[in-house]
């Protein structure tokens, strides 16, 4: 099993074994429930689909409530999709908690960012802008964008004001400070993407795997 859900709960510091400071996020990582198991012979790959938090079954559709029905399992708030390792095998019912990160030093969370709505140039892309002088009319503003007669368009991709935050981010190779099994918790150094309570897919770190691997 490489991932989890998780829901952020905020920022805090603890001491290392060292003694040292060290500016964590908590995460409550789980308890997620096992809905549905896939399999290379039905489905082309082996992974399982898993639940997190509950919703009222009024709130479903028909296909949804049909679903949790097969699997047997109360609905829901969240699902999403883990691959499973080589010869590990999960069935529907199974509870899966923070306690798949022991003994692991390095994760990827992904989440989205906090929205920040319409934002100009000189917050959305750091520009300068103009002069801030009585009268020069171009305090915060981006400047000329078009090219003249030629090619008398603006080129793709140009930096210019629009909206701001709520997009999808990985934040990688965030090193794992604490496990703590008992109250569903990983402290990972560093921030993470979205708000307090955000939804949050954390996986065991891609690139330090391979990095691992390749030198052994």
């Amino acid at each position: 099993m490489n991932g989890l859900l998780a829901r952020k709960i905020g920022m805090t510091q603890v001491f290392d074994d060292q003694g040292v400071h060290v500016p964590v996020t908590v995460l409550q990582v789980g308890p997620c429930v096992v809905v549905q198991r896939k399999t290379k012979a039905a489905d082309g790959y082996e992974a399982v689909q898993v639940g997190l938090g509950s919703k009222k079954e009024s709130r479903l559709t028909k296909a949804e409530q049909g679903h949790f029905k097969k699997a047997g399992q109360a609905p829901s708030a969240v699902l999403r999709e883990f691959r499973l390792d080589e010869g590990e095998d999960l069935k529907p019912g199974e509870s899966l908690t923070v306690s798949i990160f022991d003994g692991v030093s390095y994760v990827d969370v992904e989440g989205v960012t906090k929205g920040k709505g319409f934002q100009g140039v000189v917050r959305r892309h750091s520009m300068v802008g103009g002069g801030a002088a009585h009268g020069s009319m171009m305090h915060r503003r981006s400047g000329a964008i078009g090219n003249r007669t030629w090619p008398a368009r603006i080129f793709k991709n140009k930096r210019m004001p629009g909206h701001m935050g709520h997009v999808q981010v990985t934040m990688q190779n965030l090193k794992v400070v604490q496990v703590r099994p008992e109250d569903h918790a990983l402290l990972v150094r560093g921030a993470v993407p979205g708000p307090t309570g955000a939804l949050l897919v954390v996986r065991k770190a891609v690139k330090k795997a391979a990095k691992a691997a390749k030198k052994s």
